[in-house]
């Protein structure tokens, strides 16, 4: 079972050459075959954006959904079928920006899908504007006296809701990244792996080098259970990146409530119609 000849999509892709969106595929891709998945097993929701494309070039089941709305449809997917493994792979734009209020009620219901934010700290498609999570004082076509709001920092927030699984990547190590996808995928809940992708063509600061001289790896003895350890490794930017597993912690999902593993899944199961037309009529 290799890549190429279950999930590899061989026709035209739209990304500019050199985007960090590749490297994030083939992470995706490898993941899936680490995972031992088939393609009908996969489930892969996007919004809107250059990241969301993602969905459109690998051979999986796929979703494209409004913008900022991947996060309901992923959630909807989820409980019609528990058994499905479900992941949302958009940008930071997407999630963060317009997505933002799903994005926090995601983390709160804790339900069992994997979230990969393509974090380029731009709207790429709509060619550069500020995104969330722009540094202060960069400066756009939109923002040409350079972003005035503070950033986002999207590992804080998940962290403080309590989020299962928090971690951060950078699109150039590949295999680091398909590492953190299975991890989170075999972690019950919501993961968030936030992966760092260079904009080739409208971020000009946060360039493949700019990362390459500031992330580091988190080695063993970091404790990503200890809170308040991993509040102050979120906060890392700048000289230093720290890339790894930030935050764990294990708790209850939401289906864990409603549905036992080995239940039927809702779409398997009949609709006793004429108890539906009661229903209904009750309410008039």
């Amino acid at each position: 079972m290799t890549k190429e000849n279950y999930f590899h999509y061989s026709g035209e892709q739209a990304w500019c050459p050199g985007c960090g969106d590749y490297s994030i595929l083939s992470s995706v891709e490898s993941a899936l075959v680490n995972l031992k998945k088939k393609p009908h097993e996969v489930l892969i929701v996007s919004g809107i954006g250059q990241a969301a494309k993602l969905p459109h070039y690998i051979n999986t089941n796929g979703f494209d959904g409004l913008h900022g709305r991947a996060l309901p449809a992923a959630f909807g997917a989820k409980v019609a079928n528990h058994k499905l493994m479900v992941l949302v792979t958009s940008g930071d734009g997407d999630i963060y920006g317009e997505g933002g209020n799903h994005f926090i009620h995601a983390i709160r219901r804790n339900i069992d899908i994997t979230l990969i934010v393509h974090n380029n700290q731009v709207y790429g498609l709509t060619k550069g504007q500020a995104s969330p999570t722009s540094d202060l004082g960069m400066v756009t076509k939109t923002q040409p006296d350079g972003v005035i709001t503070t950033p986002f920092n999207p590992l804080t927030m998940a962290i403080t809701l309590d989020a299962v699984f928090v971690a951060r990547s950078f699109s150039k190590e590949v295999e680091f990244t398909t590492k953190l996808i299975e991890e989170g995928v075999k972690t019950p809940g919501f993961s968030l792996i936030d992966v760092l992708q260079p904009c080739v063509s409208f971020n000009h600061i946060n360039t493949y080098k700019w990362y390459s001289d500031k992330v580091y790896k988190l080695d063993n003895s970091y404790n990503p259970t200890d809170k308040l350890k991993a509040y102050k490794k979120s906060t890392e930017w700048g000289n230093k990146i720290p890339i790894g597993v930030i935050y764990k912690n294990p708790r209850k999902t939401y289906l864990d409530n409603f549905i036992k593993p080995r239940d039927i899944p809702l779409i398997k199961r009949k609709t006793n119609i004429k108890r539906v037309e009661s229903l209904i009529n009750d309410l008039y």
